[in-house]
């Protein structure tokens, strides 16, 4: 996929803004997603391992209304802590939730099984977070081996050491005047596959390492996975549209972002992945479409930030581990 042809991103939402950190110490980092002013949230919750925080609140019968930011992060339930960073950095910045004497800023967060990747001991932390808002902007974000996608692999159904490089990738979709993003980090057990053929593009190898293996097939045709530790892979992301929603709209419209991820991915939503969506709604545009166009929307913005998550990504090798991307492939 040229640059030419870049499939728009989330920062194409009005009062979206991304930042990355990355490590220089192995390939892991995250990926803040800003809306400092607040904005209505929801989240799905759809892989059996998932990493999480703050989700709760996000049910539609629960109190906190609007959220100022959304995590997402390698290095497993370590990575969790660089939501405080986050934190940090909204309230030296003046955005929160009022609560009398202060504010507090509300950031829900979501982590990758990245651990495998070179030195598990180097995670992001509060720092990273931190680092993560004071990078952000509103210009289109960095794809490929950045943040939460540095450490990044699909298709480890089997064997880490067949699989390939994921990543961050980024999208957006318009109709009329309203537009839905999506930014996902995709660390998936399973292939990514184009919808437009139904093949596999990145994904597991064949024991031989020079074409893909096609997982789905593989699997059907009674070829046994390597044996999988629970929750460490998952793809995680953030859909965002300036249409306003209620808690219980932005929930579904997270709902619907997952069939992105079901379009692209084979297998998905696995017992070893902790697939998590999160949808933002500012609520600046007026022209608003129907809710099966906007939830078709966000499908559709998820299942080109998945593609474009695998595009944008460059092979690497960490401590004898060779993982591929698409474009060695394709060379």
């Amino acid at each position: 996929m040229s640059t030419a042809h870049l499939p728009g991103a989330i920062t194409d939402v009005p009062g979206i803004s991304v930042g990355h950190w990355t490590s220089d110490l192995r390939p892991t980092g995250c990926t803040v997603v800003l809306v400092p002013e607040g904005a209505v949230a929801g989240v799905d919750v759809r892989g059996a391992a998932p990493g999480t925080r703050e989700t709760d609140l996000l049910a539609p019968g629960n109190l906190v209304e609007q959220v100022h930011a959304i995590l997402l992060a390698g290095g497993s339930a370590y990575g969790l802590d660089a939501a405080g960073g986050v934190m940090r950095w909204l309230e030296a910045h003046g955005h929160g939730l009022p609560v009398g004497v202060g504010r507090v800023p509300i950031v829900p967060a979501a982590v990758l099984f990245d651990l495998l990747v070179g030195d598990m001991r180097v995670r992001p932390d509060g720092a990273a977070g931190y680092a993560a808002c004071a990078a952000a902007s509103a210009r289109r974000p960095a794809e490929g081996n950045v943040g939460a996608g540095a450490g990044a692999a699909v298709g480890k159904l089997f064997g880490i050491g067949r699989a390939m490089k994921g990543g961050v990738g980024t999208a957006s979709v318009t109709v009329g005047g309203t537009t839905v993003g999506a930014l996902v980090a995709v660390n998936a057990l399973g292939d990514v596959v184009d919808p437009a053929t139904g093949l596999p593009v990145a994904g597991a190898r064949s024991p031989d390492g020079r074409r893909l293996h096609d997982t789905r097939r593989a699997l059907l045709a009674g070829d046994p996975p390597r044996p999988l530790i629970a929750g460490t892979n998952t793809t995680i992301g953030v859909v965002a549209t300036d249409a306003p929603l209620t808690k219980a709209q932005a929930q579904r419209l997270a709902q619907s972002a997952h069939d992105g991820l079901a379009r692209t991915i084979n297998p998905v939503h696995t017992v070893s992945d902790g697939d998590t969506l999160f949808a933002l709604s500012t609520g600046r545009a007026t022209d608003v479409p129907d809710r099966i166009v906007l939830g078709a929307m966000a499908a559709e913005a998820t299942a080109l930030a998945v593609l474009r998550a695998v595009h944008a990504a460059q092979g690497i090798t960490v401590d004898g581990l060779h993982l591929p991307s698409l474009s060695d492939f394709r060379a």
